[in-house]
């Protein structure tokens, strides 16, 4: 029991893939327990390539002990995500928020405020936004983002006080108080479906196992990166696609 919990929430009808995503990834990172609650109720709670992933319906994630979980709240949550975020933006000690979750914030005042009293209470917060969910939540442009993508990161960990991973070619990892970081590795065969669920699923593993925010948001977008480097090194062909970049990022972590 020393490697922490992960539960992912997210996967809405259709989108139930992201949620299975970001879970193995979690598992792959070294967390000791990883549960998915699929936001489809009709979803299968069995993911039959790694059956030690455990689905709960909302009742029974409810139940899980909530001073042992990571949660990552969005990963394919269309608008269902909205619905449950406002619970879990009140009781996880950690939370990070990716792709749906971010746009449900974006345009919800009260999710904003919510996610800002976090910290106040000691709860920590991972974002990690594409630029155009950073946009969203800027209230600008995606160009204005990219035209200033250190200038956007720092901006959203103050205004949101916590950890931020703009994600894009050379990803940007921001804190308050903190000088911003960015990332070296990766390349283009990252921009496939699913890989910043994987990214934002092995991020919560690293965090579950001890890791500050910032320790566990800075290896993963390293390792994503690496993974995509190695990939290409190696004369693989075709798409790195979110299943298999799990695998070599399993790989290049040794």
């Amino acid at each position: 029991g020393s490697f922490g919990d992960v539960l992912v929430v997210g996967g809405a009808a259709g989108m139930t893939g992201a949620a299975w995503l970001a879970a193995r990834a979690a598992l792959a990172a070294g967390a000791g327990r990883v549960y998915v609650q699929p936001l489809d109720e009709q979803a299968s709670l069995l993911d039959p390539v790694h059956p030690e992933l455990m689905g709960r319906r909302a009742h029974a994630a409810r139940q899980l002990p909530i001073g042992s979980l990571t949660l990552v709240c969005g990963c394919g949550g269309g608008s269902e995500i909205a619905v449950v975020l406002p619970a879990w933006l009140g009781r996880a000690p950690r939370l990070v928020l990716d792709a749906d979750a971010l746009n449900a914030i974006a345009t919800d005042t009260g999710l904003q405020t919510q996610l800002q009293h976090r910290a106040l209470r000691g709860q920590a917060t991972v974002l990690t936004p594409h630029p155009l969910e950073a946009a969203r939540l800027l209230g600008c442009s995606s160009q204005s983002v990219q035209a200033d993508r250190l200038g956007a990161a720092r901006t959203l960990a103050e205004r949101f006080a916590g950890t931020v991973v703009l994600k894009g070619s050379g990803s940007v990892v921001a804190q308050p108080g903190q000088a911003a970081w960015i990332n070296d590795t990766g390349n283009a065969s990252l921009a496939t479906a699913g890989t910043g669920d994987v990214l934002a699923g092995w991020l919560a593993g690293l965090w579950a196992q001890g890791l500050t925010p910032w320790q566990a948001a800075r290896q993963a977008v390293n390792l994503h990166g690496s993974a995509a480097d190695q990939w290409v090194a190696q004369g693989s062909e075709g798409p790195l696609t979110a299943s298999r970049l799990v695998d070599a990022m399993r790989s290049d972590a040794g």
